[in-house]
């Protein structure tokens, strides 16, 4: 039985690397015009018709935003679902990006402060940013437009499928680093002047520290801020956001560490800076947060 499990666990990966595959195909294959079109289809048609942790997308926006109607937490829930299909299908169009000139008609940098304190002076920093947005473009437009960096990732439970989006983020020199030698692997390029990029909005899996987070007890990752404080490096909030013509924006903020030195404290009061600035952009653009994963489940547990 169990033989028999693993045959077919291992026959759907395939399955769903094959269909990732063809529909990077076709979407690499049709304008700008029909790829708007198809991410609302995809968008649209998983919101009303399969459905996807609907839900638990509502109530996330409920308990966020008590003020809102309901009608309005259902638009907004449908738009994040659109933005989720626009990001999958960036996604897949990043070999598209041959170079400079083609990442720059695809997103605007508003990062001047961030080189002005890390590349400018030959020292390395620390990008956190979230689940907002496009991170995954934003982490290839940086490599393109500005140096290859370092990015955190988690691997996912299809190989295949890891494997390939592995590719897809390295295609212009970027390298990835996953969750398990962040700490270590991460020093090391701060050390050599590199920049790494963290994903600050995850949960943590020990739940080692808990706060609150757009309004309810949630359970936050140090990493970003421990590697910042522990190899003396600036920190910025990097945000990346859609505008109405289709083009991204780029934004750095500086989280301030020039009154923290390494402790566990500092760390904890770094977290929460930085964890802060990203309430506020998903507090003004709710639609571009992914809403979609029980963010709080650690937090509740914690709590209980």
């Amino acid at each position: 039985m169990g033989s028999l499990k693993k045959s077919w666990g291992r026959f759907n990966q395939k399955i769903t690397y094959r269909l990732f595959l063809f529909l990077g195909f076709l979407v690499r294959r049709i304008n700008r015009r029909q790829f708007e079109w198809l991410a609302s289809v995809m968008g649209d048609f998983t919101y009303y018709c399969l459905r996807p942790r609907r839900k638990l997308v509502e109530t996330n926006l409920a308990c966020a935003f008590p003020e809102k109607s309901s009608r309005e937490i259902a638009r907004i829930s449908r738009q994040v679902y659109r933005n989720q299909a626009v990001n999958l299908l960036e996604v897949l169009r990043l070999p598209l990006l041959q170079g400079r000139k083609d990442a720059a008609e695809l997103i605007d940098l508003h990062i001047d402060d961030f080189l002005a304190k890390t590349r400018e002076q030959g020292k390395g920093g620390v990008l956190v940013s979230g689940h907002f947005g496009n991170w995954e473009l934003t982490g290839v437009c940086i490599g393109l437009l500005v140096t290859p960096i370092a990015v955190v990732a988690k691997k996912l439970k299809n190989k295949l499928v890891n494997n390939e989006i592995e590719r897809l983020r390295c295609l212009h020199g970027n390298v990835v680093i996953y969750k398990k030698q962040a700490l270590k692997e991460g020093f090391d390029v701060l050390r050599k002047g590199g920049i790494v990029t963290v994903l600050g909005d995850q949960s943590d899996p020990k739940g080692g520290f808990i706060m609150d987070f757009l309004g309810r007890d949630a359970s936050v990752f140090l990493g970003p801020a421990f590697l910042a404080l522990r190899a003396r490096v600036p920190m910025f909030a990097l945000m990346c956001r859609r505008q109405p013509n289709g083009k991204y924006v780029l934004e750095a903020e500086e989280i301030d560490t020039s009154d923290l030195s390494f402790s566990k404290k500092n760390i904890q009061e770094l977290t929460t800076r930085y964890t802060r600035i990203l309430e506020k952009y998903i507090f003004r653009y709710p639609e571009e947060w992914f809403w979609v994963h029980d963010r709080w489940k650690r937090g509740n547990i914690d709590k209980k």
